[in-house]
């Protein structure tokens, strides 16, 4: 729930708020990105750390109960139209998230068969990537119409106490390290857990590999706003569209993975993935490249000129281009779940149980730095006048080394094995 709203919130703001208000779109959305992330750098030692002390199963419901005051609140700020309001719950769900995200991984291999943690993963990050989706769905298109902000707050407050009487249901954990002590210097137990991670090559590796994940799926979902308007021409539906392909890729390639693996936890898959998301960028690329040229030579019912907005059926007809553009970026979903869900099942079942929870927080610490580092790449390309493909293009040619790292990696583990 807590990605739905924010998802939700973004588009809302990008294609209303903004637009009605006057405000400054860009610089909002990326200060709400920046204060969603920022608990991961501030808070992820102590989560980890609460996570090993304490017995799972209570700390989940409690986490949920929090979730769901939260949901309470975005509806009512959602209901008021208050943007700054929204911006703190924002930050608040962000803290919710850092102190969920140890807990969530480390209670599967608790709870599963060896032979089950790819499938446990996969659906973790299907259930991710929908809530991605539904986001998707009401930022860009229910929470505009006339009841809109109704049903999404009856979509928020609904989804979360079910989240939570789910909760109930997770079978009582064994406390993994009771004698924890939460330290509070954020620098040094922040530190401290890294070191944790540190301590197994093939756990702080796949660490790695998960961040490179995160760097390269936070770039392409912040630009798909840029690249739709810029490039394409086009209105939120179209938005909508590339962020519903993103996420439905993301979801069939997970699956894809755990049918493939049949319950092996190895990293086969994961130098495939990484090719597949090189390939889709440059087949990304060139539709994007082909389209401004399809589009100056598009006839249909309407004239498309230079300032007329793409509606989503006129995108689609324009031509092989369109098709080509939605290819690669399903194309780069499917191969990007591929990709991570091996990854994660590694970091678990390699990891001691006793610190389990600080190395997956670890994890979130290191994948919120490679968002940071995303962010600022992007920003500095801009300001040397690159266009959203050029800067996605970079990020495919930055794909290539990482393919081969990720390559020489897994072979060397094969060979150790």
């Amino acid at each position: 729930m807590t990605t739905l709203s924010k998802i939700a919130f973004l588009i809302w703001f990008t294609y209303d708020v903004a637009v009605r208000t006057g405000m400054d779109g860009p610089t909002m959305v990326t200060l709400a990105a920046g204060l969603f992330i920022l608990p991961f750098f501030l808070f992820s030692a102590t989560a980890g750390q609460l996570a090993d002390k304490l017995e799972k199963s209570q700390f989940t419901q409690r986490l949920k109960l929090i979730e769901l005051g939260l949901m309470v609140t975005a509806s009512v700020f959602f209901f008021f139209q208050s943007v700054y309001g929204l911006l703190l719950v924002l930050f608040m769900m962000g803290v919710q998230s850092t102190f969920f995200g140890p807990i969530k991984y480390s209670l599967l291999p608790e709870h599963l068969e060896e032979d089950e943690l790819i499938g446990g993963n996969a659906l973790i990050e299907a259930g991710t990537f929908l809530s991605i989706l539904l986001g998707t769905i009401f930022g860009g298109l229910v929470v505009r119409t006339e009841y809109g902000l109704l049903i999404l707050a009856a979509f928020l407050i609904g989804f979360s106490i079910i989240g939570w009487l789910g909760s109930r249901t997770i079978p009582v954990s064994p406390v993994s390290d009771p004698n924890v002590k939460v330290g509070w210097n954020i620098v040094r137990e922040t530190w401290q857990i890294t070191k944790f991670a540190r301590q197994e090559n093939s756990v702080w590796l796949s660490i790695i590999g998960i961040s490179w994940f995160w760097f390269v799926g936070a770039t392409f979902l912040t630009q798909f706003p840029v690249f739709t308007s810029d490039v394409i021409g086009g209105n939120e539906h179209i938005v909508t569209l590339f962020l519903a392909l993103f996420s439905i890729g993301i979801c069939v390639g997970s699956v894809l993975c755990n049918k493939l693996l049949k319950g092996e936890i190895n990293g086969k898959l994961v130098p495939y993935g990484s090719f597949g998301m090189t390939v889709s960028i440059a087949i990304f690329v060139f539709a994007a490249y082909q389209f401004g040229v399809d589009r100056a030579a598009f006839v249909g019912p309407v004239a498309v000129t230079a300032a007329h907005e793409l509606r989503l059926a006129e995108f689609l007809a324009i031509g092989l281009s369109s098709w080509g553009i939605m290819l690669g970026l399903l194309g780069l979903a499917i191969s990007a779940g591929l990709y991570i869900v091996p990854l994660y099942a590694i970091m678990q079942h390699r990891s001691e149980d006793r610190i389990l929870s600080r190395v997956i927080a670890a994890s979130n610490v290191v994948g919120a730095f490679f968002m940071v580092i995303a962010s600022v790449m992007v920003a500095v390309l801009y300001s040397i006048n690159f266009t959203s493909v050029q800067v996605l293009l970079t990020v495919g040619l930055m794909n290539i080394p990482a393919f081969f790292v990720v390559r020489s990696i897994v072979n060397r583990r094969s060979k150790n094995a």
